[in-house]
């Protein structure tokens, strides 16, 4: 199952309680769809390739421009006007070529959003606009895939684990779409954020720890401070109510 690369590139996190080979066959054998090539898709790439997810299917029909290069840490200035989907698997492929990543430069629609997801068994949602956020939304509770949400602003950003009908779902936490808006960030602020959806996605896949069901993660980079909030669902939500 593992050569002997692998095995030691593994070796400290199957060092882990209740981790070992068998957990991590679970993390070879998923595939994830990460949803967004760009300040959270960056760290929660990076880090579920080096953690050995197998299959990871990764969409932007964006290129990568001066402006996103203090935080889009899958490119520099040598990959500006390739699309950030090609550039994300040149990255990734380096950084452990025995997980298969798959780029897709379409952009994320009704129409689209199934063939993309494909067989995936989780979708992380690495996007910075609520309608692409609710074509997820509703591909995730179609489709029975959990969904990681993360969204950053400035110093601040929120994560939150979606598994309808268990949980809330994205239109429960957010009835109304946000204004589309050009806004402020560091890029240690989708570093944090990343590396949080990330982790939701590993825990998931292994069975060890917790996730952030029915509970929004608010993270105050200012102060430095973690808050959680139960999330209700809405019954008459119209995505899953």
């Amino acid at each position: 199952m593992f050569s002997e690369e692998e095995l030691k590139r593994y070796n400290r996190q199957m060092m882990m309680e209740g981790w070992g080979e068998e957990t991590q066959k679970k993390l070879k054998e998923t595939t994830v769809f990460i949803a967004g090539a760009g300040g959270l898709g960056s760290p929660v790439s990076i880090y579920l390739t080096v953690a050995g997810v197998g299959n990871i299917r990764i969409c932007d029909f964006d290129s990568p421009d001066w402006t996103n290069l203090n935080r889009q840490i899958l490119h520099d200035h040598t990959r500006i006007g390739t699309n950030k989907a090609v550039s994300a698997k040149m990255t990734l492929e380096r950084l452990n070529p025995s997980v298969n990543i798959t780029a897709f430069t379409e952009k994320i629609t009704e129409d689209t959003v199934d063939e993309l997801v494909g067989d995936a068994d989780l979708i992380v949602d690495c996007m910075d606009n609520f309608p692409t956020r609710y074509v997820l939304n509703r591909a995730a509770i179609r489709n029975g895939i959990p969904l990681v949400f993360g969204s950053i602003w400035g110093m601040d950003g929120m994560v939150s684990f979606i598994q309808s009908p268990e949980t809330p779902c994205l239109r429960c936490i957010y009835p109304d779409a946000p204004p589309s808006e050009t806004f402020p960030v560091v890029g240690t602020t989708p570093g944090v954020i990343g590396s949080l959806q990330a982790l939701e996605v590993i825990k998931y896949i292994t069975g060890i720890g917790e996730n952030l069901k029915g509970k929004l993660l608010v993270w105050n980079g200012a102060s430095n401070q973690f808050k959680t909030f139960r999330i209700p669902k809405d019954p008459d939500c119209d995505h899953c109510g």
